[in-house]
């Protein structure tokens, strides 16, 4: 079934681009994290320009991110006054994004940089996961007992000036922590297509010292927001988000994400980790080889 992409300018076929949706719906029931950091690259790997590949992705995590709140705040776990403040600065990070996209697109350098970006982001956490995954594993088969982690946030984070409470967090930190971090995760969904959690969740348990029962439902808050604001952005500025490729991603992730959830109860959480892990690395390894790859035709039609 062949479908045409209007911002792409190319046709693909439909059936695929639902799937590719499913199966990074999956991956977000799956491992609870929002597979927006997967589309990209899958896209890129099908033929889908980066950029469009890229402001499509943030658009399909804002629909994906609606149910994920919604089920959160029924469960209290969301703390809306550290969301409210890493949206703040996620808002202005996309403004930032926006202005280094507009850079990198005129000097003809897009592309390579959102690949490098995702080889160093997927590859860095990739790794960290699977270390982590490979000691919790180890750690369960000689019967060590894992001692638990004290909640603590980074000491860079105890020097910002200012502090205010957190009550659903459990903190008494700087406002000017979450807005930084929340800068950061504008940037990245702005120029990488992702939501964001994959560095949101990891920073707001290790270096915020938030309480695990409130950081998906804060991270997802945030997302929700942040990439609501890059998608305004992208199609005021970049014009690159096809709402074709959305709508079809969208379809194949909503019916994939109830899957996944339903295989996540079944399965051993560290094993998912590694699935997860392995996963990720793969993409950033073919990200990788794609940099030096010289394409088929070497040429580009540029629109004046």
């Amino acid at each position: 079934m062949d479908v045409y992409l209007p911002i792409a300018n190319l046709s693909v076929n439909g059936l695929v681009i639902v799937a590719l949706g499913a199966l990074t719906g999956v991956l977000s029931g799956l491992f609870g994290v929002g597979g927006g950091f997967l589309t990209t690259p899958l896209l890129i790997f099908y033929g889908v320009p980066p950029t469009v590949a890229a402001a499509s992705a943030s658009t399909q995590v804002t629909g994906a991110s609606v149910s994920g709140v919604l089920a959160h705040r029924r469960r209290n776990g969301v703390d809306y006054r550290m969301g409210g403040l890493t949206i703040v600065g996620g808002v202005f990070g996309a403004g930032i994004g926006s202005l280094l996209f507009r850079f990198f697109q005129s000097v003809g350098q897009i592309d390579v940089v959102i690949s490098v970006l995702y080889v160093v982001m997927l590859g860095s956490i990739g790794t960290i996961m699977l270390r982590e995954a490979i000691d919790t594993i180890r750690k369960r088969q000689t019967s060590e007992a894992s001692q638990a982690r004290k909640r603590r946030h980074h000491p860079l984070i105890a020097a910002l000036p200012m502090r205010w409470r957190f009550y659903r967090s459990g903190l008494y930190i700087s406002p000017l922590a979450p807005v930084l971090l929340g800068v950061m995760v504008g940037i990245l969904t702005m120029l990488m297509g992702v939501g964001g959690g994959f560095i949101l969740v990891p920073a707001m348990l290790y270096i915020l010292g938030m309480s695990a029962s409130v950081v998906v439902g804060t991270s997802l808050f945030n997302i929700l927001f942040v990439t609501m604001a890059t998608t305004m952005v992208h199609a005021l500025t970049t014009k690159a988000v096809d709402l074709v490729l959305v709508a079809l991603l969208l379809l194949g992730s909503v019916t994939g994400a109830q899957y996944g959830t339903q295989l996540a109860q079944k399965a051993k959480p560290e094993l998912l980790r590694l699935v997860l892990a392995a996963i990720v690395l793969l993409v950033a390894a073919r990200m990788f080889l794609g940099l030096f790859y010289q394409p088929e035709e070497i040429f580009t039609v540029l629109n004046l």
